[in-house]
């Protein structure tokens, strides 16, 4: 711990508010989607070589990001009980709270050396108070490595934001600073609420939902410290990957592969499930998956989790990697606009009922494909000078209980290549997934494994 206190040091803390007043009186409600996350918080970390920042406190970057802020009143805003007793937005424009932090040592030693959870020391972690009127909920930490290179840091609480809404804040703010428009503004209208018609039929999300919403254990608060590493594979391995699954699935994606790679392997860091039954819950953005699709700019969450459940012949057999990849690509690539809506249909129904944890106790596995478009990320094009992009991206999200967390994300590199994330609940099966020649074959870069 004393390590960590040293690496990263607090130094200054300021607020920004939008350049533009909001309108009096305005509020921002909460959607059942944006409610049933309120045991998590969310926490992106943009990692870049080159500082941008000078004198941050009278600079242009602050100019540009309060001038996107007069497009996000919801952030700016303060969390306060509605007439009906849920949460809402008050859009007051008391601003946002910005920390600056030294890290002590160079920004290459830090992500080859750091730990998973020491690298949560570049975002604010503050819980929320039992009256937070006055407290700022979107933070941000400006993290200065020694000898140049930064970290942004953007933390909120996961009832108001998804990882799309947060990455499309910076991205926001990158392009406000270079001049150009704000390509994906936010949109608020509560589009999804006028979708979800009433359906008759009961889909295995919304029993799920409803199985996980009567589990007094997963009311309780999460106290397990979890242990992450990150893994980077280039577009060459994940292209090879795909090819020698072809004849097994032939529409795989790299998230269908290495959700397949991940789950088998986490797998056997277990001891043998006496009901010979494996499960999965898999995290997908619906955003662009309904009929009439919704921006990459509705503000809020668009998330959908749901149950893949195999056999151990399934899991094991001789089909190998191919076998379980094409079971993840079926599952994912038969969801449909019923399921999505009918989700939020029950979680309307349910309002007012104690929340529960949507992040496990089954190992979950996010998919951010959604972010690649072409060949081009979302993510890693929030540059604030041309051309110079962020060196790494992290996420982590907060109140994470049971088998563990998988995140499959954009990379660097782009095209093909993936960043995976793997967040376990102890330190051991992390250093044996990193010695795991499964994984290895695949000649991966590996971040914060805590060793120089």
């Amino acid at each position: 711990m004393s390590d960590q206190v040293k690496r990263v040091i607090i130094n200054s803390k300021l607020t920004t508010v939008s350049s533009r007043p909001v309108e009096p009186g305005k509020t921002h409600p909460l959607s059942p989607l944006d409610l049933v996350m309120s045991l998590h918080t969310l926490h992106l970390i943009f990692y870049y070589e080159k500082s941008p920042f000078r004198f941050f406190d009278l600079d242009p970057w602050r100019v540009s990001l309060s001038e996107v802020l007069s497009l996000y009143p919801p952030v700016t805003g303060r969390l306060a009980r509605s007439e009906g007793g849920e949460w809402e937005v008050r859009c007051n424009d008391a601003g946002v709270r910005i920390l600056r932090a030294n890290v002590g040592v160079p920004m290459d030693e830090w992500l080859r050396s750091t730990h998973g959870s020491e690298e949560k020391d570049l975002t604010v972690r503050e819980e929320m108070p039992e009256n937070p009127s006055t407290w700022s909920p979107f933070l941000f930490q400006i993290s200065e490595f020694e000898g140049g290179g930064v970290a942004i840091g953007l933390s909120c609480p996961h009832m108001q934001a998804d990882i799309t809404t947060l990455v499309l804040i910076i991205k926001s703010w990158t392009e406000a600073h270079r001049q150009q428009p704000i390509r994906h503004p936010p949109i608020y209208p509560r589009v999804l609420h006028g979708r979800a018609v009433p359906s008759t039929s009961v889909t295995s999300a919304t029993a799920y939902h409803a199985a996980k919403s009567s589990s007094s254990g997963s009311q309780t608060s999460c106290n397990v410290e979890m242990a992450t590493v990150t893994f980077k594979f280039s577009d060459s391995v994940i292209r090879r990957c795909l090819l020698e699954i072809q004849d097994q699935c032939p529409d795989a994606t790299p998230f269908d592969m290495l959700a397949a790679l991940f789950w088998t392997r986490v797998a056997l860091l277990k001891a043998p499930k006496h009901s010979h039954k494996y499960s999965l819950k898999v995290c997908i953005d619906f955003r662009r998956l309904l009929k009439e699709p919704l921006p990459y700019g509705y503000f809020g969450n668009a998330l959908h989790f749901c149950l893949l459940s195999l056999g151990e012949e399934d899991m094991f057999s001789s089909g190998g990697l191919g076998h379980v990849a094409g079971l993840v690509h079926r599952h994912v690539a038969g969801l449909g606009e019923e399921d999505f809506l009918s989700v939020v249909n029950w979680l309307e129904s349910q309002k007012g009922g104690p929340p529960f944890r949507m992040y496990g106790p089954e190992l979950t596995c996010v998919s951010l494909e959604h972010m690649v478009i072409g060949d081009k990320s979302l993510m890693y094009s929030a540059a604030f000078e041309n051309n110079v992009k962020p060196s790494h991206v992290s996420c982590h999200v907060g109140n994470v209980e049971g088998e563990g967390l998988i995140m499959v994300m954009p990379s660097p590199e782009e095209g093909l290549a993936r960043t995976v994330m793997v967040t376990l609940p102890d330190q051991e099966g992390i250093a044996r997934l990193c010695e795991d020649q499964a994984i290895l074959h695949l000649e991966p870069t590996t971040l914060f494994t805590g060793r120089l």
